[in-house]
């Protein structure tokens, strides 16, 4: 999990992390209380299997280990009363209600303190992991930091003039970069083995925007140690192969997939895991279960982007797939290092970056884009063709830059037809119960919708989501409160469902993408509290 010893003269100095503790080689729990954590996890004792492992032992593991072999052979042995004994669980997050008649805006305003936490120090038994400075976390369940998640929450940070926690929070992405040699998925211990959508440049592209190039600059060594996670293996790899992160096409072309270093069941979803592999007795449970994580690291999880079957989540192969917006971020990363390299006086650094920005811009164009149809799409390594359906990634290109004119338009006037509906943008065109399809609709998506289709001048279709889902957002605050993790957009507005457990509230990238709306489509020398100021006399 280390960085490499090539890259380590590139990080930041060490001292900028002094003050926290972080264990060389963290141990998950289900590899640390193995078979115990089977046995309480096999036994639903907790509603939310996230539960156990987010538990603390109230000492040392391989001690709780030794007092569970002796316990379980006495009489009377009870494995709940030994769980409460020898674990401390996580608390409850305490439900947040404001003050009545607060705004929308004023409400998210008042929640960046109740979602903020600081943990430089942290208990070794457990799977939490340090981090040097403050952090936002989503809310609900979610009691870490997330990778992607951040991003549409600094955005709303951003918009509230939070500067120093965004500097904080890119600074922690930066310390786990240095640390575990990427950023994970989450800080657990149990997330080290994949990682997210890679979003580090984007957090860095919008500290600039308050910071200028010394940004850049400054976080160009994390930058370029992000590209070698990803694409870890490219030198060795033949034509029509892949390995880890990386896939090489029968063309000579170089993008990537996700994956995860493991192939058990995931910690935190561990039964769930096991009954989805014994649902598919003609694959190995150990490629199912990877392809679950590898889901996981995608943020999509689950969705009919990754099933051969959209009604069987045992059908997922996320592994054999290229995916359109995962290469779009990656252009993001190569080109930002390319200008970072040159705002540090780096010329070869940066002509090396734009090659590798240009190149994969003519990979993704060609084999991500299906010309019939006239979207982009995912590419089926396994069948060698692309995977038909039109979803919510298809706009990352576009967010990101990547598509020409002529894609733009085809790609907007698809979504237009497709995509757009009452309450905003439909992740996918399928209802499956998995909660990354039909009817939801999620804060990050609307967000690249808005942007990706403003930077290609599509102003009206644009505006049109965003003013769709701010009315959603604002009709689920007014009859509850409370933002949520995703919406049904489809046009019964409300909370999403779906996927492995209850809809969240908090919710760190709502709260962000919704001030990030508020502001951009409000009127010019105007500030808008609500989606009704918003639509004040702009009504799409």
């Amino acid at each position: 999990m280390r960085a490499s010893h090539g890259l380590a003269g590139l990080f930041l100095s060490p001292l900028l992390w002094s003050g926290i503790a972080a264990a060389a080689d963290p141990v998950p729990p289900d590899q640390q209380l193995q078979p115990l954590f089977q046995q309480v996890q096999g036994a639903h004792l907790f509603p939310d299997q996230k539960t156990f492992a987010d538990a603390i032992p109230r000492r040392a593991p391989a001690d709780v280990l030794g007092a569970w072999h002796r316990e379980q052979l006495q009489p009377g042995y009870a494995l709940q009363t030994f769980v409460s004994d020898n674990f401390e669980m996580p608390a409850e997050a305490k439900a947040y209600t404001p003050p009545a008649g607060e705004t929308l805006r004023a409400h998210i305003d008042g929640l960046w303190p109740v979602l903020t936490r600081q943990t430089g120090t942290v208990d070794p038994h457990g799977s939490l992991l340090p981090l040097p400075k403050p952090y936002v976390v989503p809310g609900g369940r979610f009691r870490e930091v997330y990778y992607w998640d951040s991003y549409f929450t600094l955005l709303g940070l951003a918009s509230s003039q939070q500067w120093q926690l965004v500097r904080d929070m890119v600074d922690n992405f930066a310390y786990q970069i240095d640390t575990y040699g990427h950023i994970p998925n989450g800080n657990r211990s149990y997330y080290l083995s994949r990682s997210q959508p890679p979003f580090f440049s984007l957090m860095v592209d919008l500290l600039a925007t308050h910071e200028g190039d010394e940004a850049y600059r400054r976080y160009l060594p994390q930058l370029r140690a992000e590209h070698a996670f990803w694409m870890s293996g490219a030198e060795a790899l033949a034509p029509g192969t892949a390995q880890t992160r990386v896939v090489k096409l029968v063309d000579g072309s170089v993008l990537n997939r996700y994956y995860d270093a493991r192939a058990v069941p995931r910690t935190e979803s561990w039964t769930d895991d096991l009954a989805t592999a014994a649902q598919a007795p003609q694959r190995a449970p150990s490629q199912v279960y990877r392809d679950l994580r590898a889901g996981a690291e995608s943020g999509w999880d689950f969705s009919s982007r990754w099933l051969d079957d959209p009604s069987a989540l045992s059908s997922i192969r996320t592994t054999d797939i290229v995916p359109v917006d995962l290469n779009s971020l990656l252009y993001h990363l190569e080109v930002t290092i390319a200008r970072a390299s040159s705002a540090a006086g780096d010329r070869a650094g940066r002509r090396a970056f734009k090659q590798k920005a240009d190149d994969r811009a003519r990979a993704i164009n060609s084999a991500l884009w299906d010309a019939e149809q006239g979207w982009y799409v995912d590419r089926d390594l396994r069948s060698g063709q692309t995977r038909p359906a039109l979803t919510a990634a298809a706009l990352f290109p576009l967010w990101l830059k990547v598509a020409t004119r002529p894609q733009a338009r085809r790609t907007a006037d698809a979504v237009e037809q497709q995509l757009v509906k009452q309450g905003g943008l439909l992740t996918t065109t399928i209802t499956t119960g998995q909660q990354w399809d039909a009817p939801n609709g999620w804060a990050p998506l609307q967000w690249v919708a808005v942007d990706g289709l403003q930077h290609y001048g599509q102003d009206t279709l644009a505006r049109q989501v965003g003013v769709r889902f701010l009315r959603t957002v604002q009709s689920v605050y007014d009859g509850e409160q409370k933002l949520v993790e995703k919406y049904v957009v489809d046009g019964s507005a409300g909370g999403g469902g779906g996927g492995e457990y209850p809809l969240q509230d908090g919710f760190g990238w709502s709260n962000g993408v919704t001030l990030a709306l508020l502001d951009r489509l409000c009127a010019p020398k105007k500030r808008c509290d609500s989606a009704a100021d918003v639509e004040e006399g702009n009504a799409p």
